[in-house]
C-alpha cells in the first residue's frame, strides 16, 4: 500500500509534464509489434484493443496518479493495434520469382539511386501474361538504357529485369522488404532498353508532381550547374540534379540534411515569411491596431508552409516538418507557446498514427530527437535565465548552441544507421546554417515573389552565392584528414537503450531525471563490446565475408556491391570492395579457400562443380551460388539452402541466418 502511495504521489509531481510521454508510449507498442518475429493474430490485436479501451476507461474513472500508469498501458497497447492495422492495410501483390519481360505502367515518382541511375516507379502495372492478383501495384525500375527522361503521368513500356524486394544483407541489418511493403512496391529491378511513352501525361492525379519537376528545370536553368542541382532539391525535392561527388562531400561534412526539405527548411521558410510579413503589417497602424497581427500572419506562413508541401512532393521527411510547423503555426494562432515539448509531442503523436513505420526510420528518429532536444535545452536556459552574454553576441550563440545541441542529439543515431561519424560536422553546420537561414531561403522567397514580374533572377542571384558557399565548404571540410570515421554496428539494443535514456533526461522533472544516464551509459558499454560476425554469406551464396586481422575479406572484387559495401560499412571498415578482395589469401580461380576462426571456408563458382562433386573436407565450409554436389562430409551452404535462410552469419559454434531474425512477418512472404 505504501508503495502504490508512493508512486501515487511521484507521478502526481509530474502532472502538466506528462503529455509529451503520450508519442513515446505509442512508440513503444509500435516498436513492440516491429520487433515480433512471429506475425501476430487479428485475435490477440483484437484483445489488445480491448485492454487499451478498458485501461483508458479505468484512467477516466480513477483520475489520479496511478491513472497515468493505465493510460500508459492503453497507449502501448493501442500503438501495437495500430501498426498492425496499417501494415495489413498495406498490403499488396509481391513478386514471388525473378522475371524478365515486357512492363506498362504509369510513372509516379522519380529519384536515383546511389550510382546516379534514374530509376522510375509505376503504378497501374502490367507485366506480359500475368494476371492481376499477381502483378505488384507498385514496381521500381532503374534505367540504364538511354537518356530520355520519362515524366510523371506518362504510360510507358519498356523491357525489364525484375526481383522481389531482398531481405538483410545480413542477419539484423537494414530489412528492405518491410521497406518495400509501406511503399507497397511489389518488385524491384532495372531495364537496359529505352522507355517507350504509351500515353501522354495527362492523369490529374500526378499535375502537382509535373509542376514540381516543370519547377525544377526551370530552376536548374535559371541557375546551370551543380548549383542549380543543388537549389532545385531545396526548392521541389528533386535530388537528380546534384552530382555524386557534391552528395558525398555533403555527407562527410555533416551538411547533407542541407539537401533534404525537413525541419530546417521548413522552419526558415516559415520563420522568414512570418517576421517579414509580421513586420509590414505592424508598419500600417490602421490595421495593427484593429486585428490581431500574429495571427494574420501565422496563416499566411500557414498557407506557405502548405504550397512548400505539395512542391516539395510530400515526402515523409517533408511531412513530419510540416506538421511541426503546423502545430506550432496554430499555437500562435491560439496565442500558446509554438515551440515547447508540447508541441513536439502532438507533432510527433500525429505522424506515428499515419505512419508507424516511420519509427524505425533514421528520419523519424533525427528530426525528432533533434528537435525536443533543442526546445528542452532552450527551454531550460530560458526558465533558469541563463544569461547568453550581450545582445550583439546572442544570435552566434543561439547558432552555436542550436548546431552543438542538435549534432549531439542526432550523432549516436546517425552512427547506428549509417555507421559514420563527421568529426567536423560542427564546424561546417556553423559555417553554413547561418547562410541557409539568413541568404538562401529569403533569397529563394524573393524569387518566388518577383517570378511573376520577370525579376527572379534578383533571387537566384542571391541564392547562387549562398549554394556556391555551402558547396565549397562542404568540399573542404570532406577533403580534411580525418572527417569521417567508421563505427561498427551495434547490437539491436543499443538505440532503443540510448532513446530511453535520453528521453528521461530530457522529459522527466526533477533529479529522478538523472537515472536516464544510465541506460545510455549501459547501451554505450554494450556497442564498445559489440564482435562482428566471423563469416558472412550473402543470400545469394555469391559473396563471402571472412574477417581477418586486417579487416573483412571478400571472396569476390567485383558483383555484388551492395552487401559488400553494407558488410564493409557494419564492420566500421573504410575499404572498399576491391581492397577488402585483396585481403583473400587465395587470389586465384574458384574454388576460393580462407581460412578463419571456425575452419576452411571454400566458395566455389563457375560451371566446373555445377556437373561435378566437389570433394571437400571435413572442416571446410562450402558455399555455393547454386545446388552444389560434394563427396565428403562437410557443412554446405548452397543455393537452396540460402533460399530458405537469406544471409548468413557464423561464428564459433553459432549460426544465424536472416529469416529467423527476421522472422514470419507479413512483409518476408512467409505469412502469405
Amino acid at each position: 500500500m505504501r508503495l502504490t502511495s508512493g508512486i501515487d504521489n511521484r507521478l502526481l509531481a509530474q502532472r502538466g509534464h506528462l503529455f509529451p510521454w503520450v508519442p513515446v508510449c505509442l512508440a513503444m507498442g509500435i516498436g513492440g509489434y516491429f520487433t515480433l518475429r512471429v506475425e501476430p493474430s487479428a485475435g490477440l490485436c483484437g484483445v489488445l484493443g480491448g485492454v487499451s479501451c478498458l485501461f483508458a476507461l479505468l484512467a477516466v474513472r480513477y483520475p489520479g496518479g496511478l491513472a497515468v500508469l493505465a493510460w500508459a498501458i492503453a497507449l502501448i497497447c493501442a500503438g501495437f493495434v495500430l501498426a498492425f492495422l496499417h501494415s495489413h492495410a498495406k498490403a499488396a501483390p509481391v513478386l514471388g520469382w525473378r522475371y524478365y519481360g515486357p512492363v506498362e505502367g504509369r510513372v509516379v515518382h522519380l529519384d536515383r539511386s546511389q550510382t546516379g541511375a534514374l530509376r522510375m516507379v509505376l503504378d497501374e502495372v502490367r507485366m506480359g501474361d500475368l494476371p492481376p492478383w499477381k502483378t505488384p501495384d507498385r514496381v521500381r525500375i532503374g534505367l540504364h538504357g538511354g537518356e530520355d527522361r520519362p515524366f510523371p503521368g506518362m504510360s510507358v513500356m519498356t523491357t525489364a529485369h525484375l526481383m522481389p524486394p531482398m531481405g538483410p544483407a545480413e542477419p539484423g541489418g537494414f530489412d528492405f522488404r518491410r521497406h518495400a511493403w509501406f511503399q507497397q512496391l511489389g518488385a524491384v529491378g532495372y531495364s537496359r532498353v529505352p522507355v517507350l511513352v504509351a500515353a501522354p501525361a495527362d492523369r490529374a492525379g500526378l499535375r502537382i508532381t509535373a509542376f514540381r519537376l516543370r519547377v525544377s528545370d526551370y530552376v536548374q536553368t535559371a541557375l546551370p550547374g551543380k548549383v542549380g542541382g543543388f537549389a532545385a532539391a531545396l526548392t521541389t525535392g528533386d535530388r537528380s540534379g546534384v552530382s555524386a561527388e557534391d552528395l558525398q562531400n555533403l555527407r562527410d561534412s555533416n551538411l547533407a540534411h542541407l539537401l533534404a526539405i525537413s525541419g530546417l527548411h521548413m522552419g526558415l521558410l516559415v520563420g522568414f515569411v512570418l517576421l517579414l510579413l509580421r513586420t509590414l503589417l505592424c508598419a500600417i497602424p490602421a490595421l495593427a491596431l484593429r486585428v490581431s497581427v500574429k495571427r494574420i500572419a501565422a496563416m499566411t506562413a500557414f498557407g506557405v508552409a502548405l504550397v512548400y508541401f505539395l512542391m516539395s512532393g510530400g515526402n515523409v521527411a517533408t511531412e513530419r516538418a510540416f506538421v511541426m510547423v503546423g502545430v506550432a503555426l496554430v499555437a500562435v494562432m491560439l496565442d500558446k507557446r509554438a515551440l515547447s515539448l508540447r508541441a513536439v509531442a502532438v507533432a510527433a503523436t500525429i505522424v506515428l498514427l499515419r505512419r508507424p513505420e516511420t519509427l524505425l526510420s533514421p528520419g523519424f528518429q533525427m528530426s525528432f530527437a533533434a528537435t525536443t532536444a533543442l526546445v528542452a535545452v532552450f527551454g531550460w536556459i530560458r526558465d533558469h535565465d541563463v544569461p547568453l552574454g550581450p545582445r550583439w553576441l546572442r544570435p552566434a550563440l543561439a547558432v552555436l548552441i542550436s548546431s552543438a545541441v542538435a549534432g549531439a542529439a542526432t550523432a549516436p543515431i546517425g552512427a547506428v544507421h549509417f555507421n559514420t561519424l563527421a568529426h567536423y560536422g560542427l564546424l561546417a553546420n556553423l559555417t553554413c546554417v547561418p547562410v541557409m537561414g539568413f541568404l538562401v531561403m529569403p533569397m529563394a522567397v524573393l524569387a518566388a515573389v518577383l517570378w511573376p514580374l520577370g525579376l527572379d533572377w534578383i533571387g537566384f542571384a542571391g541564392m547562387e552565392v549562398g549554394l556556391e558557399w555551402i558547396l565549397w565548404v562542404a568540399g573542404q571540410v570532406a577533403g580534411l584528414d580525418g572527417a569521417q570515421g567508421q563505427v561498427v554496428m551495434p547490437q539491436p539494443s543499443v538505440l532503443p537503450l540510448l532513446a530511453i535514456g535520453a528521453l528521461i533526461v530530457m522529459l522527466w522533472q526533477g533529479r529522478a531525471r538523472l537515472f536516464g544516464v544510465l541506460p545510455m551509459l549501459l547501451a554505450l558499454v554494450l556497442w564498445q563490446q559489440t564482435i562482428r560476425p566471423a563469416v558472412l554469406i550473402a543470400d545469394t551464396g555469391g559473396l563471402v565475408g571472412v574477417m581477418t586481422d586486417r579487416g573483412r575479406a571478400l571472396s569476390k572484387p567485383k558483383g555484388m556491391g551492395f552487401a559488400a559495401r553494407i558488410w564493409l560499412e557494419n564492420d566500421g571498415d573504410v575499404s572498399d570492395q576491391q581492397r577488402a578482395a585483396e585481403r583473400w589469401e587465395q587470389a586465384g580461380p574458384a574454388p576460393k579457400v580462407m581460412n578463419s576462426t571456425i575452419g576452411r571456408v571454400v566458395h566455389v563458382t563457375g560451371k566446373k562443380y555445377r556437373a561435378e562433386p566437389y570433394p571437400c573436407d571435413p572442416d571446410d565450409i562450402v558455399i555455393a551460388p547454386f545446388d552444389i554436389r560434394t563427396t565428403g562430409t562437410c557443412r554446405v551452404f548452397d543455393a537452396p539452402v540460402l533460399a530458405r535462410t537469406g544471409s548468413l552469419a557464423l561464428d564459433p559454434g553459432k549460426v544465424t541466418n536472416a529469416a529467423d531474425i527476421s522472422g514470419a512477418r507479413i512483409w518476408s512472404g512467409l505469412t502469405r
